[in-house]
């Protein structure tokens, strides 16, 4: 199936480029009971993950730098993104999940997305 996505200029076209690629990503990724999706977000200001189970539709876990026990944190985004990686898989192992998919949204696995994703295996969360 083929989805259109308007092409347009400047800003417009790189949310238009961000979501054809989350599209595709999303062809091949879907979360179950057993491994629910961790989908991360990102803005220029924030990131935000939650860990998702597609075939009951509800959120079992979520964690984002405007929790407040992360706003305001010191350090970089790199920095705030590590602790928010953490945090949901803190949330999720208590929630009862011990594995995950890993949806990055249709972002580059780099910077910010990268830090996240690692934090959350650090803390236990196997991707």
């Amino acid at each position: 199936m083929a989805y259109g996505v308007k092409i347009a200029k400047g800003d417009a076209y790189k949310r238009a480029a961000l979501k054809r690629r989350h599209i595709r990503v999303r062809k091949h990724i879907s979360g179950s009971p057993e491994r629910p999706r961790l989908v991360v977000t990102r803005s220029n200001r924030h990131m935000v993950a939650q860990v998702i189970d597609d075939i009951a539709g509800r959120t079992l876990a979520s964690a984002s730098t405007l929790d407040v026990s992360i706003r305001g944190g010191e350090g970089d985004k790199s920095a705030l993104a590590k602790q928010v990686g953490a945090l949901v898989a803190e949330r999720a192992k208590a929630a009862g999940v011990e594995a995950v998919v890993f949806d990055r949204g249709g972002n580059q696995y780099a910077g910010r997305i990268a830090a996240l994703a690692d934090a959350a295996r650090e803390a236990g969360l196997k991707f």
